[in-house]
């Protein structure tokens, strides 16, 4: 049945601050620091402030399978952003990240400290730094980074669209639950087309697109985020959910699912990271 009720936008928006259901208190319309707040810093040069969120997850995976390929330099501390309670608008953040969203990275081996925000652009960055997880062929680099900005591209209509208003949203309405929908099932056909004939997204060898698509779409897949797996009908997707319980499977990956984790069994949660003891 179709949505009944309409709204007339004003000539000028106003912020109402309740509205927004269970984010009303994280968001609002303006960017910068709403308080004073110095972030911890660790014993080693690459410093994560993150939640594990897909967003967040990306980069701990990330960090976990280089540290499984030996890349020692790749140690670090893994500190717990709370955006439930406002920590990413704290001032230490924003100087690392102005647009206060996790995950956000400071690497301290380099002088000055290097800032990197936005997961795509630090996984690019631990990938080039390491020399791993991205091609260094043109063509296979350009495939490579083309599937990644997809990713990035695509994962406010998955997340910010679909888990919004599907699954947080205070009243469900059909109209943007059916647009994103369908967007979502696009993106879902097409993975799965591309993975009909490959192994990893790019072909046979796993990469940087492979775990920043995994943190969203395989976890849509696997574990049923937005609890929204049998509305998707995610199961009709068989490349897609063969791809994404490979990747699961990799113990960097399970480690890094872990990290900065607040949510799910207690045993499962690792809400801060400094050494590979605190991942039992």
């Amino acid at each position: 049945m179709a949505d009944t009720s309409t709204y007339t936008p004003p000539k000028v928006w106003q912020w109402i601050s309740e509205n927004g259901g269970k984010f009303a208190k994280t968001n609002r319309p303006t960017a910068g620091a709403t308080h004073e707040k110095e972030l911890p810093h660790g014993k080693h040069p690459l410093q994560l402030y993150s939640l594990a969120t897909p967003n967040g997850v990306k980069v701990t995976i990330m960090l976990e399978e280089l540290l499984a390929l030996g890349k020692s330099g790749a140690e670090y501390d893994a500190y717990l952003i709370k955006i439930g309670d406002g920590d990413q608008f704290g001032s230490g953040f924003v100087e690392i990240n102005p647009n206060s969203k996790i995950p956000a990275m400071l690497d301290r081996s380099t002088s000055p400290p290097t800032r990197i925000f936005e997961s795509g652009a630090i996984l690019l960055y631990l990938a080039e730094k390491f020399d791993a997880f991205v091609p260094n062929d043109p063509s296979a680099r350009a495939e490579c980074m083309s599937w990644l900005f997809w990713q990035m591209g695509s994962a406010p209509y998955l997340g910010g669209g679909f888990g919004h208003f599907y699954h947080y949203a205070p009243e469900k309405l059909q109209y943007p639950i059916d647009r994103f929908t369908m967007e979502v099932k696009r993106q879902l056909d097409v993975l799965d087309k591309n993975l009909s004939s490959r192994r990893y997204l790019c072909g046979d060898d796993y990469n940087i697109a492979d775990m920043a698509t995994y943190a969203w779409y395989g976890n849509l897949v696997l574990n049923n985020a937005y609890e929204g797996a049998e509305f998707l009908d995610v199961a009709s997707y068989k490349n897609v959910v063969r791809w994404a319980t490979e990747i699961q499977s990799r113990p960097a990956v399970q480690r890094g699912r872990r990290v900065n984790k607040m949510s799910g069994p207690e045993e499962l949660q690792v809400h801060e990271r400094h050494d590979a003891s605190d991942i039992s």
